[in-house]
């Protein structure tokens, strides 16, 4: 019997790797994490491997009453699942961004995003032992960290230490709770400062003290220690770690209000710079949906389905690589090129169908769409 290996029926999965800089981005999925505070998913148009250290950040570019605003989130979700990044946000009273992305960021809106940047990281920093202390929204790094060592099934003995106004105010709490039942090297401890009314708390109440500590982690001076929260929280940690003689060569902290200034001017040199290319004149292809009766100019290069999605019009997608061939559409004139990934026979390519998610415009194109 002959064989035959897979390379000859599939061509290598065409993928970009995330580089620092300027990137434009499609909101996916919003989910509520709590009662003021919302995660939310991004991916680009064509299949992105978003890999970055857990940890890091990206300055997103926003227009806001018609000004332009930059502000730094850290990403929460993990590099292991890399073909979509998310930011959890907290809406802050009086808070210019966090309310506006609230109130206005819908799911299928688009967005400029910078990054991934950012020193406080677990990668830089590996350990066999770690310890991961949070105060409110600052849960987001760290939970980055957790849930890449979870998902990469990491040997490193994790323990996760969190602390909130009350119960419901947990970020996370079920997938928390999820994740400490799975491993035996998940230790975590929910700490509230207050209960609510009619609820049972069956976890530590207050705030996070030597006493406490020494109890959630009795080995906290041999642990590489990852702290994210307000201000004040982070001062309490530094004092009550500096009272026990920790050495504070393993901490490492990262507050969760703070924009460094130099990446900040990074991302406004980058948006200056597409701004400036936005203001050419773009020489493009035309791409015509003969029966939705809308045309489109687009870049040359620009995938069929990016072009349908800018003329308003929906090509289902699953994969986004050619793989799966859910996006088939049919080309009745113009020049195309597709680089598929085995999800489209040689009898339809012979029939001009092609996979508009991997399909470019290299002319004028007529879809029958």
């Amino acid at each position: 019997m002959t064989s035959f290996t897979s390379s000859e029926f599939l061509n290598p999965v065409n993928t970009q790797t995330w580089a620092n800089g300027r990137h434009p981005v499609r909101c996916l999925k919003i989910t509520q994490e709590t009662q003021d505070v919302r995660t939310y998913c991004f991916s680009m148009q064509q299949p992105v491997l978003f890999f970055f250290k857990p940890g890091q950040f990206v300055t997103l570019e926003l227009e806001i009453d018609g000004e332009q605003v930059m502000r730094s989130y850290t990403i929460s979700s993990a590099p292991s699942i890399p073909y979509s990044f998310s930011i959890t946000v907290k809406r802050v009273p009086g808070g210019k961004v966090s309310n506006w992305m609230h109130d206005n960021l819908q799911e299928g809106d688009s967005i400029a995003v910078h990054g991934p940047v950012g020193q406080f990281n677990c990668i830089d920093h590996p350990a066999e032992k770690v310890l991961f202390l949070s105060g409110g929204v600052g849960i987001t790094p760290v939970m980055s960290m957790a849930r890449w060592y979870f998902n990469t099934n990491a040997e490193v003995d994790m323990v996760f230490a969190h602390s909130a106004r009350t119960p419901s105010d947990i970020i996370y709490r079920a997938e928390l709770d999820y994740m400490s039942t799975r491993i035996e090297n998940f230790k975590l401890h929910l700490i509230c400062e207050q209960n609510e009314t009619g609820h049972v708390w069956g976890g530590y109440r207050g705030f996070l003290n030597r006493e406490m500590l020494q109890l959630i982690a009795p080995d906290f001076l041999e642990r590489e220690i990852f702290c994210c929260g307000p201000t004040l929280y982070m001062r309490a940690v530094r004092q009550l770690l500096s009272e026990a003689g920790f050495d504070f060569s393993h901490y490492h902290e990262e507050s969760f209000v703070a924009t460094p200034a130099s990446d900040i001017a990074v991302a406004e040199e980058h948006a200056a710079e597409a701004q400036e290319l936005e203001d050419v004149p773009l020489e493009g292809h035309w791409v015509t949906f003969q029966d939705a009766g809308k045309s489109v100019q687009v870049a040359d290069g620009t995938m069929l389905h990016e072009a349908a999605a800018s003329a308003d019009l929906n090509i289902p997608k699953a994969c986004g690589m050619g793989i799966c061939g859910t996006c088939r559409v049919r080309v009745l004139e113009g020049e195309t090129d597709m680089q598929h990934n085995g999800g489209i026979s040689e009898e339809e390519i012979a029939e001009g169908y092609v996979l508009s998610c991997c399909t470019g415009v290299k002319g004028k194109v007529k879809v029958d769409l």
